[in-house]
């Protein structure tokens, strides 16, 4: 089995501030490495209808979007390679090799090393945690409208969640069927001002604030689910229940940092809700380490954000190489 792979940045995640930070690496003159676990573009490319991304609206998805963004990094010499990176470990810095060794599953190199590591693995949609979530998984319920929406054509939909995605996926399904009710546990939205007056005024789509759901039923498939009033964060009324077909959930998100702090593995710093703490250079509490994209502790997640992250973290990971050599300017 071919062993080490090794770059002079390695860039974790291929979503858009990955593809960004492995765009502004190559162009600086270094050997950029991404490791995808799936398909560059993350998260991208679950959008449907990407219209606020400066200079690419219109009818463009994401999937174009992280497309373009992947053939210029390639255009600029940044490499690609398929796996799961499961642990990153720091070792001392060597005259060949680099300081931190990132280990691949799913990959026939096994792992790749280098001196600077620019960490853009995204995050995964938060569960309810409810009865019914887990079991129905891929029989009903769902985290992706674009992926499995169709399967639900006509169809009753129930979406969860109160953000840019919920309303974002809300407004898809609805193309898809005009019984889509969505639930948010609280009086109003957190969505941009314009989604969420986009749903609140699409006649396919009912929006209930103040309804929690409680419990997803049915055999093979979902067949209804239990909700409840609540206000003021407290049940208000017997639980009831409604009939569906389908359930997307869109309630947030939990950072993917599970390489990362594990026995011998390498130690960064975190909030409380698992996401790396970074300075304005996008530097994590290691040296040579750097963060970018929804990964990261920022008051605001979106594409133009993950890929202004990335660029950042790419210049400050060539800074960082350049001290190592002594040709820092």
């Amino acid at each position: 089995m071919v062993q080490g792979l090794k770059a002079d940045v390695l860039i974790i995640g291929g979503g858009p501030a990955g593809l960004t930070a492995a765009q502004y690496a190559a162009r600086a003159n270094l050997d950029a490495l991404v490791i995808e676990e799936l398909a560059p573009g993350g998260t991208a490319l679950l959008i449907d209808r990407l219209e606020n991304y400066p200079g690419f609206a219109g009818e463009h998805s994401g999937e174009e979007l992280a497309t373009a963004l992947r053939s210029q990094a390639e255009a600029f010499g940044a490499r690609f390679v398929s796996g799961t990176v499961t642990a990153l470990r720091q070792e001392p810095l060597r005259q060949e090799g680099g300081a931190f060794k990132a280990v691949l599953e799913g990959s026939p190199e096994g792992e790749a090393a280098a001196r600077a590591v620019i960490i853009a693995s995204g995050s995964r949609p938060r569960r309810l945690g409810i009865p019914g979530e887990a079991e129905f998984l891929g029989r009903g319920v769902s985290y992706c409208a674009s992926c499995d929406g169709p399967f639900f054509r006509g169809r009753k939909i129930f979406v969860v969640g109160g953000g840019d995605a919920a309303c974002d996926e809300a407004e898809y399904l609805s193309r898809l069927s005009p019984q889509v009710t969505l639930i948010h546990r609280r009086e109003k939205f957190r969505a941009q001002k314009a989604l969420a007056e986009r749903v609140l005024h699409n006649p396919h789509i009912e929006v209930r604030f103040n309804i929690r759901m409680l419990e997803i039923h049915g055999g093979a498939q979902v067949s209804s689910v239990l909700l409840e009033h609540i206000d003021a964060g407290a049940p208000s009324g017997a639980p009831y229940e409604a009939e569906a077909a389908g359930v997307f959930v869109f309630t947030g998100s939990e950072p993917r940092t599970a390489f990362l702090n594990t026995g011998g593995g390498c130690t960064v710093e975190t909030n409380e809700g698992g996401y790396i703490l970074t300075d304005q250079a996008m530097a994590a509490s290691t040296p040579g380490l750097f963060a970018a994209g929804d990964v990261r502790a920022c008051p605001f997640r979106q594409i133009v954000t993950a890929a202004a992250d990335g660029a950042v973290a790419a210049h400050s990971a060539a800074r960082y190489l350049d001290s190592l050599r002594g040709e820092a300017y």
